[in-house]
């Protein structure tokens, strides 16, 4: 691919992506807070920055989430050790959670694999990613959506 080609649609599904995180953190940051602990948030690094194409891109986005889905695993691991029921019950959701980014990471990753050097298609891929739209993951959480819950 040419020096300087912006894949906007890709772009968009990351930007989705992030702030699909970011609601994550909150919805973490909040439930440390709703039992009574102090959260800690400490500084992670930054995200390397040079990637050799999409394939790359996702490849490092996919050994990533697969590193989240084992710190998750490990919560959970602990919770039930701990006959910590509410804690369990909370961490579920991430484990499904992860089910569902790695499979999506993965997806795009075989499509990519399947379309090989074919720049349209690949201009049509990113055309898909960047039909993505922010939905937020707690709706119903008047603590994390901002406000009252949207009535019935």
């Amino acid at each position: 691919m040419p020096r300087g080609v912006g894949f906007k649609g890709t772009a968009n599904w990351l930007s989705v992506q992030a702030r699909e995180e970011m609601a994550h953190a909150v919805h973490m940051y909040q439930q440390v807070l709703d039992r009574g602990a102090a959260p800690l948030l400490l500084a992670i690094g930054a995200p390397g920055g040079t990637f050799s194409g999409l394939t790359d891109v996702f490849e490092k986005i996919l050994a990533h989430e697969r590193g989240v889905t084992a710190r998750i695993n490990h919560i959970a691991t602990l919770a039930m050790q701990e006959g910590d029921h509410a804690g369990y019950q909370f961490i579920l959701w991430y484990v499904g959670e992860q089910l569902e980014e790695e499979a999506n990471d993965t997806d795009i990753l075989n499509k990519l694999e399947w379309i090989g050097d074919n720049r349209g298609l690949l201009l049509n891929l990113d055309k898909d990613l960047a039909t993505r739209v922010y939905a937020n993951p707690f709706p119903t959480d008047v603590k994390l959506s901002g406000g009252a819950p949207a009535m019935a």
